[in-house]
């Protein structure tokens, strides 16, 4: 059975802000200092399946820049443009319905474009381990992360030990969404929570089948678009349709759902470097537990992250402290209000400020 790669790429990455713009967002940008963190996407995927039958979701208004930024050509045949955003669950069923329309069924594996692996050789194995589970069992494979710390910014996936699917796999008893401190801990001290990493594997009929149960409505209007894949109309037929698709994430619209999920256990260095704070995961700190990248002098600055997009940045006392410039930005902001950072996009738009969103 043909293995089939999709990637998710059209989110704004706003906790990125000023960095992160909407046309230029997280995923296009460079933020390992190796490459853009989609080209390091498609990279670490490439042993799962060739990349010619590699898909890419992305916004519209985004197609442009990820053709400038994107290496490999090849990965521009199957690009599918989302003229609005309508979430998770309409942007994995939008590629469900063009594979299964192109090539048939087949074992389709989700990724998201913009996080950190650091054990790439693991990552493959384990995902190489999920597609084994899809291909021998009608199920929806999900990814848990084995927790490394009590982390209060990630879902996390509760799965019985004792209900093993295949060698691999074990059943999900619930989805829950992201604890505080304590519950966090209890969850580690249990052995039997993993975190919710976003990837996903199945097969396309089965998820398919699964829309059509649990989300009739994106399932009918997807339906109707996939009509059109391949067609003179098709371009037209997206316009029209799939800003109508109803708004919901993959979790909850299915994942939360259904009585077929399961999970397989992973630990390869992932991190989905959400936000400002989680670059630690990426780059390491000095001896004053500094991030720092660019251009910069730090004067009895500690436990801070400074970048520089372009300027000198200059810091004299500071300590927890994220200090970001860009070329028409500054932002500051305390190292523990890091996921609040979205909230500047949100007034910039507002107050309609759109050249600095």
């Amino acid at each position: 059975m043909k293995v089939f790669n999709v990637i998710i790429a059209g989110g704004g990455g706003t906790r990125f802000w000023p960095l992160s713009r909407q046309e230029i967002p997280k995923q296009l940008i460079n933020l390992s200092g190796e490459d853009a963190l989609i080209n390091e996407t498609i990279d670490r995927i490439a042993p799962i399946a060739d990349k010619e039958e590699l898909f890419i979701v992305t916004n519209e208004s985004q197609v442009k820049a990820l053709k400038d930024i994107v290496k490999d050509k090849c990965c521009f045949e199957n690009i599918l443009p989302e003229p609005s955003a309508r979430n998770t669950a309409a942007a994995i069923g939008f590629a469900a319905f063009n594979i299964m329309k192109k090539f048939g069924d087949g074992v389709m594996c989700v990724y998201p474009a913009d996080h950190y692996i650091k054990d790439e050789a693991e990552f493959v194995n384990v995902l190489n381990k999920a597609i084994d589970v899809a291909k021998n069992n009608d199920k929806l494979v999900t990814i848990g992360i084995t927790p490394t710390f009590p982390s209060t910014g990630y879902g996390y996936i509760n799965f019985d030990r004792d209900s093993k699917i295949g060698e691999h796999s074990y059943e999900v008893v619930e989805f829950v969404e992201k604890p505080n401190f304590e519950v966090a801990k209890s969850y580690i001290a249990s052995n039997k929570y993993v975190w919710n990493s976003g990837m996903f594997v199945w097969k396309v009929s089965k998820i398919l089948e699964d829309f059509k149960r649990y989300l009739p409505k994106v399932y009918s209007r997807l339906e109707k678009l996939s009509e059109y894949i391949g067609t003179e109309h098709e371009e037209e037929a997206i316009k029209e349709i799939y800003p109508s698709i109803p708004s919901i994430s993959i979790d909850y619209g299915v994942m939360e759902r259904s009585n077929d999920v399961v999970v397989v256990p992973g630990d390869f260095g992932w991190n989905d470097v959400g936000s400002w704070d989680s670059l630690g995961a990426i780059y390491p700190t000095d001896v004053e537990g500094n991030i720092k990248r660019g251009d910069f002098i730090t004067i009895d600055t500690s436990n801070s992250i400074i970048y520089s997009d372009d300027k000198l940045i200059a810091t004299v006392g500071l300590n927890d402290l994220i200090v970001v410039s860009t070329n028409d930005a500054v932002m500051v902001c305390r190292k523990d209000r890091a996921q609040d950072v979205k909230k500047i996009v949100e007034q910039l738009k507002e107050k309609n400020r759109k050249e600095y969103i």
